[in-house]
């Protein structure tokens, strides 16, 4: 993995991007926006399953009307999605919107754009120009053809509008429906520009294929320290999108608060039904996020070994099986006890993780552990990033107390001893 780029550090929100920073999820929700319930919950749902920033669409009045108030109950910056009407960009920014996303040449005049301009420097709100392969400039086209250049010299138009009108808080994408059309534009950009990049692949296709194109497109991005944000564009549920895009980060060591259930593919070697188990586990820790990796390998010719450089891992045979921990045995067990034991290490490190984290609070953890009421002010040290709020159990929708930066559900009356997914789990 290279070095990130060091690219200009630009504040959406609460959330600061660019710099050394993480690379930040986004996602964007698929509702009516002016039906404002629909699109909180979705926002909630969203931002509970990890996603960080959340784009809306502007297409009317009805929309830009009631975007103060979903702005004010959600629990993360929203991006305004702005095509062609100006005056929705002044509107969003005056409701508290985190960021535009604007493209500069597209909204009439230059008063139009110097309008927009001077709104977001007051209010302090980064614009991001959004180029799409599918919708670049004709003479650009005829000039270039449907290439990278084509999209460089799009967004160049655009950011030396916002730049003449001393705005720099740019954010930059130049999404593609062809990954290697993407990977190039990116590239150019980042060697052109230091203005940080939100990486897509624009209509990448369903879950299956998006998928596919997504990950070939931006992971070798992201290998060579490109890339700041992503959007992982689904035909689906936009949650897929983050579960996704989770995962795709994961992978390349650029996100680990998730856990990984590995697992032997198809061979001849398999001596026990090892499919059902790894669904059983993955469902069983799907709830908790938490840096883990467990290994399911079903053969005695690779499977010790791989088991070992996991966290926790199962080794299974015809007539038994071992599991292990932090690369030691720890016991061999029969067939059938295999996942019931691996189960409880599972719940005994997350004990322990949560013992951790929690560590410069007795008195919080010792409410965790007892099921007691948590107040916001027992959180002040719960974790690094001091960012306490209430947000809603995705399961049963009712407020809790928790802590945004690791999503942790605290207590609920109506649910406690219920199936809430993140309850469960923490008591």
């Amino acid at each position: 993995m290279n070095k990130r780029n060091n690219t200009r550090k630009v504040m959406v929100g609460n959330v600061q991007i660019g710099g050394q920073n993480k690379v930040v999820i986004q996602s964007m929700t698929n509702t009516k926006t002016h039906d404002v319930e629909s699109t909180l919950t979705q926002i909630n749902q969203l931002y509970q399953e990890g996603c960080e920033i959340i784009r809306i669409a502007v297409l009317g009045k009805d929309d830009a009307a009631v975007l103060k108030t979903i702005v004010e109950r959600s629990p993360c910056p929203l991006v305004a999605d702005i095509h062609f009407n100006y005056e929705f960009a002044l509107i969003a920014a005056d409701s508290g919107i985190s960021k535009i996303r604007i493209n500069p040449g597209n909204i009439g005049s230059i008063e139009n754009t110097k309008k927009v301009v001077e709104k977001c420097l007051e209010k302090k709100i980064p614009i991001r120009i959004g180029v799409n392969s599918g919708s670049l400039p004709l003479d650009l086209v005829n000039k270039y053809g449907w290439t990278p250049k084509a999209m460089i010299e799009s967004a160049r138009r655009h950011i030396e509008i916002l730049e003449h009108l001393g705005f720099y808080d740019i954010i930059l994408s130049l999404k593609a429906t062809e990954p290697l059309m993407a990977i190039e534009a990116y590239t150019l950009a980042s060697q052109e520009w230091n203005y940080p990049l939100h990486l897509g692949i624009t209509e990448a296709g369903s879950h299956h294929t998006g998928t596919i194109k997504s990950c070939s497109g931006l992971s070798p991005l992201l290998f060579n320290g490109i890339g700041d944000t992503i959007r992982i564009s689904l035909s689906t549920d936009p949650i897929a999108e983050v579960e996704v895009a989770k995962r795709m980060l994961n992978s390349l060591g650029l996100y680990d608060n998730i856990v990984d259930v590995i697992a032997c593919p198809t061979c001849g070697r398999l001596e026990y039904d090892l499919f059902p188990v790894v669904k059983e586990l993955e469902e069983y820790t799907k709830a908790l996020k938490i840096p883990l990796k467990i290994a399911i390998l079903g053969c005695v010719v690779n499977g010790p070994g791989e088991a070992k450089q996991a966290d926790l891992g199962i080794a299974g045979g015809k007539n038994g099986g071992i599991i292990f921990k932090k690369g030691k045995i720890y016991k061999s067990c029969k067939q059938e006890e295999l996942v019931p034991e691996l189960k409880l290490l599972i719940d005994e490190y997350y004990q322990e993780w949560q013992q951790k984290t929690f560590s410069n609070n007795k008195t919080f953890y010792d409410k965790i552990k007892s099921g007691k009421k948590i107040e916001v002010n027992d959180m002040n040290m719960c974790c690094p990033a001091k960012n306490h709020d209430c947000f809603s159990c995705r399961t049963c929708s009712k407020p809790k107390v928790g802590c945004r930066s690791c999503l942790i559900c605290i207590s609920c009356t109506d649910c406690v001893n219920k199936k809430c997914e993140y309850c469960k789990n923490k008591r």
